[in-house]
């Protein structure tokens, strides 16, 4: 299965945070699934480190390079991906959380997430984890 990691889980897997469940890990570590990460994860963490977040006080250039060293494929960020951001109903503000599943409708990936707003997008192809 291709699976596109959403932010939080991406900085969980990097540094084996306890809030990662065990079926996430369960689902990242079987090496059936492919594993994506995307630019705008990227983007999402320059950012939100540089306002303050504690949540994302990550360096995203060392995180990049161990999720490439590890495997996982980068997921460029692609005009179909906001088209298809276009088409999703206001159920979460999030912008970058709304690409991220903008890409997982347009790539036909699923997205991993441990996001409760992002799962109640019940008519795209998301996994909770």
């Amino acid at each position: 299965m291709k699976l596109l990691l959403d932010t939080h889980l991406l900085i969980w897997v990097a540094a084996d945070h306890p809030t990662l469940s065990d079926e996430a890990r369960v689902v990242i570590e079987d090496t059936d699934n492919t594993l994506y990460f995307s630019v705008a994860s990227m983007w999402e963490i320059v950012i939100k480190s540089a306002l303050g977040r504690e949540d994302f006080q990550v360096d995203a250039r060392v995180l990049r390079r161990s999720l490439l060293d590890a495997g996982y494929e980068e997921l460029s960020v692609e005009s179909q991906h906001a088209f298809e951001v276009a088409t999703l109903p206001s159920l979460h503000r999030d912008p970058f959380d709304r690409l991220l599943l903008g890409q997982a409708i347009a790539e036909g990936i699923v997205l991993l997430t441990h996001d409760d707003q992002i799962k109640r997008y019940d008519f795209a192809p998301v996994r909770y984890v």
